[in-house]
């Protein structure tokens, strides 16, 4: 007979929310109290007359009167019940007996029942007993359906407090196989597409069978459970052995021991299917009212508590996904602040493997287009041995086997779970798979970064996205660190050429000079000095400061220099060419800068007995004249160049003896401060020269020494340049 489909009872509700099938449900298993009636006469208990009910009550086909009780029905005789007749028939006392277990039938066919029953004596006229009259009514439902409510409710006490799933419904299927010996349950879990039904539990089913059935497809005709799981019906199936769902899974029904099998889906409040709920029977068999509502409150319940498992395991995963992107903001982040701690490129690109393994893969390599080739700068590896292993390979630019050839080329991400393509370590290695992706900088791919897998490490989509985000980040840091040694290298390029390129031999003088730019670098200082010969066989010096930094700065610098450069030998003096310097400051074009200067400029010529020095000072700090008897300024007034168009300027003469030096500096010496953000200041610079040392390069090196000891080799705040003119005794020669 083919397999009987039925409607699926909760799909049917009534407007007030209660499944009307619940109701039938319960009613069915509650049952319909059975009354029964049985009069006997005599010692012997022959009985004389009884309700037809009584006989089906004991399992007796055939109504049989005149015959003792104990013979009709032996069994009673055993379990002691014709004793009690006795006792009622002798005494005249009445008997009653509450929830009495009575077993009928012999062997297999043996059933168990509950009764509630009394023996009362029957009398005659003269009051004397004559035999017994039994009124029972069979409580075996309601018995079961004590048991079957105390089961319900622990199943719903262990889903309020959350018990795994599979052993709500383990003890569940137990708990159905204990009410009825005969079933066997099963329960299949539906995939979360619905297509696929997955073990659940089956605890009296063999393992073969619940392997074999472990992931069928829902379908028509699929077994009982499939077709029932696609038609969201309860399916029946009486006979496997001759039902057309059964086709595929007879032979394993047959070696189970499988005769019958009814299927009832298992949906959500929603209709979603959560699985199927099945009763098996060892022998061919069609369920029965009591079998259907049974199905039906334990498909509800195993609805209920899949529902919970759902929500747990989705609450569950939510706050692994939750924990799993805090803990990816908090790698990024500490990546972010690793990869940008100093704008060193190859520094970059190194923090960038390190910070790859062990956290994204056992292995990792960063290769980088240099001058047309690609050279590998950066790896990372548990070992120092495969580190160097990973080192040694290099890529080959443009070759087409090459998965970093490839990924600079289309700088697109490649993953795969082979070995790379192209020669390689790969096998020394262990590798198993690789992640190569691009390092894009303003649109152009200049790196790119490989992960390489071993053992059974893969990569999925979480893994590849992060490696991608990092890559992103890197390529920033990486394309900063690049671009900041490019400006720096420039910057000391372009302040190389506004300074001296070597210091000149100078006759009966030493030279000594210093250059210290604020910062980091990237700006081209306001500072400047410079040393030059004049025709008349004197020497020009200079140092001064520019107002700002930078190009403009730059161009201010050089216009001071080259004015100066280009005049000195065609003027009378140093207040002649200061004067020259402050009008090619006055008339310079606007787009070259509206910054003053502060200037010391003067000449000096050698004499037996030392240098004589002219200088003018406009606007600068007071250069420093140091003798045996210590550091002195030199006073000459003057005004910023480049404000007034005819500054008043005064020009001062030094006569350097032998070993006397004249110290000239910039405002970033005096200006320097400590942590207290104390000043330097002249004051502590004279102290700090006195007493003055002998040569140029010592002087240099004490005031140097002393202003880094103030600051405690703090960042200085303003570029620093020092220029020192010291007298050589005369047998001395050029310095």
């Amino acid at each position: 007979m083919t397999g009987t489909p039925e409607r699926p009872t909760s799909l049917h509700k009534r407007e007030d929310g209660v499944r009307p099938a619940a109701e039938a449900d319960l009613r069915a298993l509650f049952g319909e109290s059975t009354v029964v009636f049985a009069s006997m006469s005599g010692p012997a208990h022959l009985l004389e007359a009884a309700s037809p009910v009584f006989f089906t009550a004991f399992g007796r086909t055939e109504e049989r009167t005149g015959l003792p009780i104990g013979q009709l029905l032996p069994e009673l005789a055993e379990q002691g019940f014709v004793t009690l007749l006795d006792r009622v028939y002798r005494t005249g006392r009445p008997f009653t007996g509450r929830n009495a277990r009575v077993l009928l039938g012999e062997g297999a066919q043996q059933r168990e029942v509950f009764f509630d029953f009394t023996y009362e004596p029957r009398r005659d006229v003269g009051g004397n007993v004559m035999g017994v009259r039994m009124i029972g009514v069979e409580t075996t439902q309601v018995h079961h359906a004590q048991r079957l409510t105390a089961e319900h409710r622990a199943l719903l006490e262990q889903i309020a407090r959350q018990a795994p799933l599979q052993e709500v419904l383990e003890g569940m299927a137990k708990a159905i196989e204990d009410l009825s010996p005969e079933v066997l349950v099963s329960v299949l879990l539906a995939d979360a597409d619905g297509l696929h039904l997955r073990h659940g539990t089956a605890p009296s089913l063999p393992d073969f069978y619940n392997e074999a059935i472990d992931g069928i497809a829902t379908g028509d005709g699929v077994g009982s459970c499939g077709t029932a799981a696609h038609r969201r019906q309860r399916v029946i199936v009486s006979d496997i052995a001759t039902d057309p769902y059964w086709d595929d899974f007879r032979e394993l029904a047959v070696r189970a021991g499988l005769a019958a099998c009814w299927s009832t889906p298992i949906l959500a409040r929603d209709g979603q299917l959560l699985g199927t709920f099945a009763m098996y029977h060892r022998v061919p068999r069609a369920p029965v009212e009591a079998d259907l509502a049974l199905a039906g409150v334990f498909a509800d319940t195993a609805a209920l508590a899949i529902e919970r498992h759902r929500a747990e395991q989705a609450r569950l995963a939510a706050e692994a996904r939750e924990k799993a992107a805090r803990n990816d903001l908090a790698f990024l982040l500490r990546a972010s602040t690793a990869l940008g701690a100093d704008l060193d490129y190859a520094q970059t690109l190194q923090r960038l493997a390190a910070l790859c393994v062990p956290a994204l893969a056992p292995l990792c390599a960063v290769d980088a287009v240099e001058g047309g080739r690609v050279r590998r700068v950066a790896t990372a590896a548990p070992t120092e041995h495969a580190r160097q292993t990973l080192a040694a390979y290099i890529p080959v630019f443009d070759a087409d086997d090459d998965a970093v050839a490839r990924v600079l080329a289309s700088s697109l991400t490649e993953v795969a779970r082979r070995v790379p393509t192209g020669p390689g370590p790969w096998q020394d290695l262990g590798v198993t798979g690789y992640l190569c992706v691009p390092l894009t900088d303003r649109g152009q791919t200049f790196a790119t970064l490989t992960l390489l897998t071993t053992g059974d490490h893969v990569f999925d989509g979480h893994a590849v996205a992060l490696a991608e985000e990092l890559a992103r980040r890197a390529a920033t840091a990486a394309g900063n660190a690049r671009q900041y040694t490019q400006r720096a290298a420039l910057a000391r390029d372009l302040q190389a050429g506004l300074l001296l390129p070597e210091l000149p031999a100078l006759p009966g003088a030493e030279l000594a000079t210093y250059y210290h730019p604020a910062g980091e670098g990237l700006d081209i200082g306001g500072d400047f000095y410079d040393v030059f010969p004049l025709a008349d066989g004197s020497w020009a010096f200079m140092l001064g400061d520019v107002c700002g930094r930078g190009a403009l700065a730059a161009t201010t610098t050089a216009l001071v220099r080259h004015t100066a450069r280009a005049v000195a030998s065609f003027l009378p003096g140093p207040q002649a060419v200061v004067q020259s310097i402050n009008q090619a400051l006055i008339k310079r074009h606007g787009s070259h800068g509206t910054g003053f200067v502060t200037l010391v400029y003067g000449h000096f010529t050698p004499t037996g007995s030392g240098i004589d020095i002219e200088l003018v000072r406009a606007g600068h700090t007071f250069p420093l004249h140091l003798t045996d008897a210590g550091a002195r300024p030199v006073t000459s007034e003057g005004p910023l160049l480049g404000v007034l168009p005819e500054p008043a300027l005064e020009s001062c003469r030094v006569a350097l003896a032998p070993e006397e030096s004249l110290v000239l500096y910039t405002d970033g010496i005096t200006e320097a401060r400590n942590s207290a953000d104390v000043l330097f200041d002249e004051a502590r610079l004279a102290d700090a020269l006195t007493p003055s040392p002998r040569r140029a390069p010592e002087v240099l090196a004490t005031l140097t020494a002393a202003v880094r000891a103030f600051t405690e080799d703090r960042e200085v705040d303003d570029d620093q340049a020092v220029l020192i003119l010291t007298a050589t005794p005369p047998d001395a020669g050029p310095a």
